[in-house]
């Protein structure tokens, strides 16, 4: 199944961020995101849902987010658009053309 897409619907500007362990100078580490590259991709949000976290109301929306194919994009990685961040859960090929990546990400808001 080869799936119909327009690359012209790509219009958002991302970074896609890695992350970076860096040493905290106690025996720790903390975690430091850096960027890798920008790309344009298209972001369509899939689903919302609302939670409770110590009596203040948090939410997650869950994002379609579509690039053209490279390698080094994973899970655990994150796009950034401006105070947006979208940590990547999982990268797919969807029709196995390696024209599209389609990247399953979830966007928390505070």
């Amino acid at each position: 199944m080869v799936v119909f897409f327009d690359p012209g619907l790509m219009t958002a500007r991302l970074d896609l961020e890695a992350p970076r362990t860096v040493p905290d100078g106690q025996g720790g580490a903390t975690v430091a995101w850096e960027v890798m590259l920008s790309l344009w991709a298209r972001i369509e949000p899939v689903s919302f849902v609302v939670a409770e976290q110590a009596a203040a109301e948090t939410g997650t929306i869950s994002h379609r987010i579509w690039v053209r194919f490279r390698d080094g994009i994973s899970a655990g990685q994150r796009f950034r658009k401006g105070a947006r961040t979208f940590l990547v859960k999982l990268v797919h090929d969807l029709d196995e053309t390696r024209r599209y990546l389609v990247c399953q990400c979830e966007e928390e808001t505070r």
